[in-house]
């Protein structure tokens, strides 16, 4: 009987550990669905704002056209757009980032799109769409253009003034456009 009796209180104690940490498991999944759906939709990081009222560090790199670019080289209000050929998202948001620049009537000197990604992925197809729209930079390795942005996340977008000064930072372009304006 003693023996029993052990073997019911020792069952009741697992599966009360097991209730217990399964509580654990569900408060967490809950906590990751969140997080994922953010990502998702395009959601810009916790924190989008972290190079607000910053100065973007230095970098260097070459257009896919040649052209040289740093953060001397930008000049006046620079919309600088951050893309990966690898994310769905940045698939889905840069035919309109594209549309939304000439709609806006945007210089294409004032408009910088880099396609950031491991030496492997191919932006091209991605770099031909926005090329019209804007200098491109293939930000590839290293990814000194992002580095220098403090860009977390993909798809993300900047306004850079004259100083190289980021002034409003986030992950969808017309939002960050209209709160530019104000």
């Amino acid at each position: 009987m003693p023996l029993l009796l052990a073997a019911v209180i020792l069952v009741g104690a697992l599966c009360l550990l097991d209730l217990v940490l399964t509580f654990g498991v569900i408060r967490r999944l809950r906590e990751h669905t969140a997080h994922l759906e953010k990502l998702l939709k395009g959601a810009p990081p916790d924190d989008p704002a972290q190079m607000l009222g910053e100065r973007v560090g230095e970098f260097a790199a070459t257009t896919t056209d040649g052209e040289p670019v740093s953060r001397d080289l930008l000049s006046g209000e620079t919309v600088v757009a951050f893309f990966s050929p690898t994310c769905a998202p940045c698939r889905e948001k840069a035919p309109g980032f594209a549309a939304q620049v000439h709609s806006r009537g945007l210089d294409r000197q004032q408009v910088m799109a880099v396609v950031a990604g491991e030496d492997g992925d191919d932006g091209t197809e991605m770099a031909r769409m926005l090329a019209p729209a804007a200098r491109v930079v293939m930000d590839r390795g290293e990814q000194p253009v992002a580095d220098a942005f403090k860009v977390s996340a993909f798809p993300s977008f900047c306004l850079v003034d004259a100083e190289g000064v980021v002034r409003a930072v986030g992950s969808d372009l017309e939002r960050l456009l209209v709160a530019a304006e104000a």
